[in-house]
């Protein structure tokens, strides 16, 4: 595993870190790529219940793609395909994570690392933070899904605002707009993440899995494509250890022991 993505757990809650604070977690290629296998990895590991991803220090979660390496790995049409390629796989791999997924925003959170938090579950921010998308100052188009995604987070008249003016906004704005779920002062801002994540990692695992898939399915086409794949969750969810768990535990008036079987 490179040193510039460092992965930390503990007990059932994993922490990728974009780890290259004085480069204010600029995102290279190698990492796009560390990224993708990481987050594939945590989600077949049967000990994560839940995926935070942040940036070393406070100073930013991620300021985009390194834009000095374009020269040389977006130099041309199929250079820059190569690499979208592999930053879509990225994104990809963080929304189609069976486990919840979080991004934990402190500072600068501009480019690609808007991507990235867009592709979590959900995004809590610090006081301070600033966002922006400045690919119409690179001549860079946005990809299908994080355009999608963004539209599905502030509606069509702010994902157009925010992309058209390649302006940066605030924290608060962001918050008002939709755009992430909770503002913290920076202080508080781990212990928050980490404690709503507790409460979600005691939760059974199956039903949370469940919510992310009906609500993602829902996105995209209506639950069209997913409804046989949700009617099989849904089935296996009451034939589940983890449904006799919950239930026995309500009636004994005691915090249920899920083990996600």
């Amino acid at each position: 595993m490179s040193d510039l993505i460092r992965v930390e757990q503990k007990d059932a809650i994993a922490t990728v870190v974009f780890n290259r604070p004085k480069m204010r977690n600029a995102i290279s290629l190698a990492m796009w790529q560390e990224i993708a296998r990481v987050t594939e990895g945590l989600g077949k590991e049967p000990g994560v219940r839940a995926v935070v991803y942040r940036g070393a220090g406070t100073e930013a979660f991620a300021s985009g793609a390194d834009i000095s390496e374009f020269k040389e790995v977006r130099k041309d049409t199929a250079t820059a395909q190569a690499y979208n390629k592999e930053t879509e796989a990225a994104y990809h791999a963080i929304r189609q994570c069976p486990k919840p997924t979080v991004a934990m925003i402190f500072g600068f959170c501009m480019g690609g690392g808007v991507a990235i938090a867009m592709a979590c579950d959900l995004r809590f921010a610090a006081e301070g933070a600033k966002f922006g998308i400045p690919a119409a100052r690179l001549g860079i188009i946005y990809g299908l899904g994080s355009v999608r995604q963004l539209v599905d987070l502030v509606g069509p008249a702010h994902a157009k605002d925010i992309l058209f003016s390649a302006r940066t906004f605030d924290a608060r704005e962001a918050l008002a707009m939709g755009f992430i779920n909770g503002l913290l002062r920076a202080p508080e801002l781990e212990a928050f993440t980490y404690d709503y994540l507790k409460k979600v990692a005691a939760n059974a695992p199956l039903s949370v899995r469940g919510a992310k898939v009906i609500i993602e399915g829902l996105l995209e086409d209506g639950g069209v494509r997913e409804r046989e794949h949700i009617r099989q969750l849904t089935l296996e969810a009451f034939e589940s250890a983890d449904y006799k768990e919950g239930t026995r535990a309500f009636l004994e008036k005691r915090p249920p022991r899920f083990e996600g079987k």
